[in-house]
C-alpha cells in the first residue's frame, strides 16, 4: 500500500467516525483539576481511559502536557512530576519544546549511518577499511533500537564486557574506541549534551605486554634459516628480512611500491600515522636492490593472495614453530629493532622517529633491555657502590 493510498484510507475511516458522531454526539471528556497543584488535573476519557495532565502558561499560550496514564501510576507520583515540572517551566524550561526535541533525536543507528557517512571520507583509506570491519562485526547492532540519549554508561559497560567474552579484550577495545570518537561527535554536533558520552565509563581491557625480543643467538638462527628459506619462498621471506631491518609494520612493506623507494629512503605514502620516511641501512639497501623488478608492476612484492598481510602471517606462525621461536610474534621484529637500537644508547625520540611514532610516549614499550644489558648495568653501579663504601669504611 502506497503512502497515498494510506492516507485515503484512513481519511475515509475518519469520515465514518464523523458520520457516527453527528448521529450519535461527539464523545465528551471531563477533566478534573486539584485543588493544591494548580493546572494539575485528572482527564477522564469517554472510554474510560484516565491521564494526569498539567495545564499552564507558558511563552503566552495555554499548553497542555499529558504526565501519564492513571492506569500506570498513582496520583501522588504524577503530582511529584507535575510540581516538577511547574518548577521547569517557573525557571524558564518549556517541556513541549523537549519533547519535541525527543522526537528528532536519531535512533543510534541511523546516527551510526550518518557518522559514518560525514566522518570515514576523512580517513585514511587503510584505516576506512578497518573501521569497517569492526562496523560490521561488532558495532551495527551495539544498541539496536535504543534511541541516541538513550543509551546509559551501564548499557555501554555490558556491551564492552560481552564483546570481550565473544571477541577479545582487543576486539573490544578497538571497538569501543570508535564508538567513543562517534559519540564525541554526537556532543560536539549538538545531539548530546556535553559530557555525556556514554563510552567514557568503559574500563579498557589491559593488553599483552611486551616483553619479547631475539637474542643475538635466536636473531642469527632466524636470520640463517630465512637466507635458507628465501630460495623456495622469495617474496615472504624477503618481506620478513626486511621488517627485521627496518622496523616497519607488517603493511607497510607488504604494500610497497617502487614508486616509494628512493635510494636510502622509504617514502611511505600510507601508514598508520600518515605519510612517512624510512632510512634504510646497508643491508635493507641491498637487500631490495637484489628484488628483481617486474615490467609493469608498482608492488615491490606482487603476492596473488587477496590479502598478502594474512599471506605473510600465515607462513610466519608455521616457520616460527620449525625455528623453536613459536613465541616470537612477526610484530616483535619491530619490538626486537627498537631493542637494539635502545642498547645501542639511542634516545627514545630518534627510536621514535625510526618507527614512525607521532609522540615518544608511543615509543617508551619498545624501549626495553635484555637480562644481560642489565646484570651488565647493574655490574656496574654495583661496583660503584661498593668501592665508594670501602672508602667510608675506612672512616668507621
Amino acid at each position: 500500500m502506497t503512502s497515498y493510498d494510506l492516507r485515503r484510507v484512513i481519511g475515509e475511516e475518519l469520515a465514518r467516525v464523523e458520520n457516527r458522531f453527528d448521529k450519535f454526539g461527539k464523545p465528551e471528556r471531563k477533566t478534573i483539576f486539584d485543588k493544591v497543584v494548580p493546572g494539575f488535573g485528572v482527564r477522564k476519557h469517554v472510554s474510560g481511559r484516565r491521564v494526569y495532565i498539567l495545564q499552564m502558561r507558558i511563552g503566552g499560550r495555554q499548553r497542555t502536557v499529558t504526565i501519564a496514564n492513571a492506569a500506570v501510576i498513582s496520583e501522588a507520583v504524577a503530582k511529584g512530576v507535575a510540581r516538577r515540572l511547574i518548577l521547569r517551566i517557573e525557571l524558564g524550561m518549556n517541556p513541549a519544546d523537549e519533547k519535541k526535541r525527543s522526537r528528532n533525536m536519531p535512533s543510534y543507528e541511523q546516527f551510526l549511518e550518518y557518522y559514518w557517512e560525514t566522518a570515514s571520507p576523512n580517513w585514511k583509506p587503510s584505516t576506512r577499511k578497518t573501521q569497517s570491519f569492526y562496523r560490521r562485526k561488532h558495532l551495527n547492532k551495539a544498541f539496536e533500537g535504543k534511541f541516541l540519549d538513550e543509551i546509559e554508561p551501564a548499557d555501554a559497560i555490558r556491551w564492552h564486557a560481552q564483546l570481550t567474552r565473544a571477541a577479545g579484550p582487543g576486539a573490544a577495545n578497538r571497538a569501543s574506541e570508535i564508538l567513543r570518537a562517534m559519540f564525541n561527535k554526537a556532543e560536539q554536533w549538538g545531539y548530546l549534551s556535553e559530557n555525556s558520552n556514554p563510552i567514557n565509563a568503559i574500563k579498557r581491557n589491559r593488553g599483552r605486554k611486551i616483553e619479547r625480543f631475539l637474542t643475538p643467538e635466536e636473531a642469527s638462527t632466524l636470520g640463517k634459516a630465512l637466507i635458507k628459506t628465501r630460495k623456495d619462498q622469495p617474496i615472504i621471506a624477503t618481506i620478513i628480512m626486511l621488517l627485521a631491518l627496518t622496523g616497519c609494520r607488517r603493511g607497510e612493506i607488504v604494500n610497497l611500491k617502487w614508486s616509494e623507494v628512493h635510494g636510502r629512503r622509504l617514502k611511505l605514502s600510507d601508514s598508520k600515522t600518515g605519510p612517512r620516511i624510512v632510512w634504510l641501512g646497508k643491508d635493507a639497501q641491498v637487500l631490495i636492490a637484489s628484488i628483481p623488478r617486474q615490467k609493469g608492476e608498482a608492488r615491490v612484492f606482487p603476492m596473488e593472495h587477496k590479502r598478502p598481510g594474512n599471506a605473510v602471517g600465515c607462513f610466519w606462525a608455521k616457520f616460527r614453530v620449525e625455528i623453536d621461536l613459536e613465541d616470537v610474534r612477526i610484530h616483535d621484529l619491530r619490538h626486537n629493532y627498537a631493542s637494539f637500537a635502545a642498547r645501542k644508547s639511542e634516545t627514545l625520540p630518534m627510536i621514535g622517529k625510526l618507527l614512525g611514532h607521532s609522540n615518544v610516549g608511543s615509543t617508551h614499550r619498545y624501549a626495553h633491555l635484555d637480562d644481560a644489558v642489565l646484570l651488565e648495568a647493574t655490574g656496574r653501579v654495583g661496583t660503584k657502590i661498593h668501592t665508594t663504601m670501602g672508602r667510608l669504611s675506612q672512616y668507621g
